[in-house]
C-alpha cells in the first residue's frame, strides 16, 4: 500500500508542476478573481439598493458567489482534464511512464487529483469574497459548510468525468469536446427534460367548485350558494422525474446547503439556497385525483381525506421539506457513479499490455 501511494505521489507531483509551470495559469486565476470581484460588488449595490437588510444581504451574495464558481469551475475543469492522459499519448510521453514501475490505477488516479486539486484553486482564489459574505451576516454554519464541501465535490465529479474521457477518446479536443457536453447535460440538459417529460406526462384531476351567491356584509360569510360546478384538467406530473432535477450539480448545491427547519413554517426572504430547495423538493409531491373547494359549507379540502384547500395542497413549507427525500443525495450519487464508470473506462483503454490499440494512436 506505501509503494502505491509512493508512485501515486509521483505522478501527483509531476502533473501539478506541468499544470502551475507556465504563467497562463495564473493569469486564468487572476481574470476568474475579478470576475468573482466585480459579481459580488454587483449583487452587495443590487441588494442594497432594494433596502435588503445585513443578514439577508450577506446570504444572498454568499450564495451568488457559490453558484458563480460552480458555474466557471465547470467551464474550466474539462479544459484542465479532458486531455490528461490522451494528450500525453499525443506527446509520445505516455508509453514512457508506462514502462516504468508506475502502475495504471497509478497514473490514473494521480492525472485525477491533479485535475482535482487545480479546479479547486479557483475555489481557494475566491475565498475572500466568501468570508466578506460570511461577514455581512446571515449566512448559517451548516450553509457554509455543506456549501463549500458540495462545490469541492462537484469540480471532483467533472475532473473524475474529464480524466476518464481522455483515456476512453484518442483525440484530446475530442474529449474535451465530451467532457463539456457532459457538463450541459447535468446542468442544463437535466433542467430541459424534467420540464418536457413532466409536461409531456399528465394526470387528470376532477375538481368540484361551490361559490356563493350572496354573502353577509358584515362577516363575508356565504348566505346563498350556486350548484356546485364540476370540471375536469390535466395536469402535469413533475413527480415522476424528480430523480432527473436531482442530478444537476446546482440543484445538488441548493438542496445540500438549504435549511430543513423552517422558522414559522416558511422561508426567510433572502434565504437563497432553501428558496431553491423548496421548489426542488415541491416537484416530488404527486397532484390529489379530486379537489373540492366550498364556500358554503366550509370544505376547502379533498372529497375523501379533507386535506387542505387545494390553493395549499402541497402542504406547508415545513411539510414538504419533512415529507420529501433529499434530493442532494441521489443526485450527487448519480454524478460520483458516472464518475467511477469514467475512470474504470480509462483504466480498461490505458492498461498495459494492451492486445489492441486504436486506429492512429501513437505508442511512443
Amino acid at each position: 500500500m506505501t509503494r502505491f501511494f509512493s508512485g501515486l505521489g509521483v505522478v501527483l507531483a509531476l502533473e501539478l508542476r506541468q499544470r502551475v509551470r507556465g504563467i497562463a495559469w495564473y493569469v486564468l486565476l487572476g481574470i476568474f478573481m475579478v470576475l468573482v470581484g466585480l459579481v459580488t460588488a454587483a449583487v452587495g449595490f443590487t441588494t442594497s439598493g432594494f433596502g435588503v437588510s445585513d443578514d439577508e444581504d450577506g446570504n444572498a451574495i454568499f450564495g451568488v458567489i457559490i453558484y458563480f464558481v460552480l458555474l466557471l469551475g465547470s467551464l474550466v475543469a474539462p479544459a484542465l482534464s479532458g486531455n490528461a492522459i490522451n494528450g500525453d499519448r499525443e506527446a509520445g510521453t505516455l508509453a514512457t511512464t508506462q514502462v516504468t514501475l508506475v502502475t495504471t490505477w497509478q497514473l490514473i488516479l494521480g492525472k485525477f487529483l491533479a485535475a482535482w486539486i487545480t479546479a479547486l484553486a479557483f475555489l481557494v482564489a475566491s475565498l475572500p469574497f466568501l468570508i466578506y459574505a460570511v461577514a455581512s451576516g446571515g449566512v448559517a454554519k451548516k450553509t457554509l459548510v455543506s456549501s463549500i464541501v458540495i462545490l469541492a465535490l462537484e469540480l471532483g465529479v467533472v475532473a473524475a468525468i474529464g480524466v476518464g474521457l481522455s483515456g476512453l477518446f484518442a483525440k484530446p479536443l475530442f474529449s474535451i469536446v465530451v467532457t463539456y457536453l457532459v457538463v450541459a447535460a447535468l446542468g442544463l440538459g437535466t433542467l430541459i427534460t424534467f420540464g418536457l417529460a413532466g409536461a409531456a406526462t399528465q394526470s387528470e384531476v376532477t375538481y368540484t367548485d361551490t361559490y356563493g351567491d350572496t354573502y353577509d356584509p358584515d362577516t363575508g360569510e356565504a348566505l346563498t350558494c350556486l350548484p356546485p360546478e364540476v370540471h375536469i384538467e390535466k395536469v402535469p406530473r413533475f413527480d415522476f422525474y424528480w430523480p432527473v432535477l436531482a442530478a444537476n450539480p446546482f440543484v445538488v448545491l441548493a438542496d445540500a446547503a438549504g435549511e430543513n427547519d423552517l422558522p414559522g413554517g416558511y422561508v426567510e426572504a433572502g434565504d437563497f439556497f432553501t428558496g431553491i430547495k423548496l421548489g426542488v423538493r415541491s416537484a416530488q409531491v404527486p397532484p390529489r385525483a379530486d379537489e373540492v373547494y366550498d364556500e358554503c359549507g366550509g370544505d376547502f379540502g379533498n372529497v375523501e381525506t379533507g386535506a387542505p384547500d387545494r390553493r395549499e395542497r402541497f402542504g406547508s413549507q415545513q411539510e414538504i421539506m419533512q415529507n420529501t427525500v433529499p434530493s442532494w443525495f441521489v443526485g450527487l450519487a448519480i454524478q460520483i457513479v458516472l464518475g467511477v464508470l469514467a475512470l474504470l473506462g480509462a483504466w480498461s483503454r490505458t492498461k498495459t499490455p494492451a492486445r489492441t490499440l486504436t486506429k492512429g494512436s501513437r505508442v511512443a
